[in-house]
């Protein structure tokens, strides 16, 4: 499950900007065949002075936090029905940041904010999905999951 949370200043994001936001987070874990409702974002408005860097207040940055839980990026993905083996972990996690740099720049790079992102890889075994075990990555259950876009008991 990939998990986001993005930290903003107060109203630095319109409803409008949440969606498409949203929907390009989204679009990122189709190439690795994730089911969409694994997809969650959360946004944290932050009020003035609630965010400090070096010891001072930060009130135009933008923290984001991803947590991946349903793939680990490395050379055992696979990326748009493709081994992702010829390329190294370190190619795939560049490949990752490009695309979320990328994704992100309108929202946050061209509207002048400063911004940081980071990315952590929760074990599978540490997750549960409405009290299911999600089915293994690539099987014939989680493509159900994925059809129906909600968990689905399976055994």
């Amino acid at each position: 499950m990939p998990f986001w949370e993005i930290y903003t200043p107060e109203g630095a994001f319109a409803d409008e900007d949440k969606e498409a936001l949203t929907e390009k987070i989204t679009s990122i874990y189709e190439l690795v065949n994730l089911p969409k409702f694994y997809v969650v974002v959360v946004f944290h408005n932050m009020p003035r002075n609630s965010i400090y860097v070096g010891g001072e207040a930060a009130n135009n940055f933008i923290r984001i936090r991803v947590d991946h839980i349903a793939r680990d990026m490395n050379e055992d993905m696979v990326v748009n029905g493709m081994p992702a083996g010829s390329f190294t972990t370190e190619q795939i996690r560049a490949y990752f940041h490009n695309l979320a740099e990328e994704m992100l720049a309108p929202f946050v790079k061209e509207r002048g904010y400063d911004w940081e992102i980071h990315v952590d890889e929760t074990p599978e075994d540490l997750w549960r999905v409405q009290g299911l075990v999600p089915p293994p990555g690539e099987s014939d259950f989680e493509r159900l999951w994925r059809k129906e876009n909600r968990p689905v008991p399976y055994y």
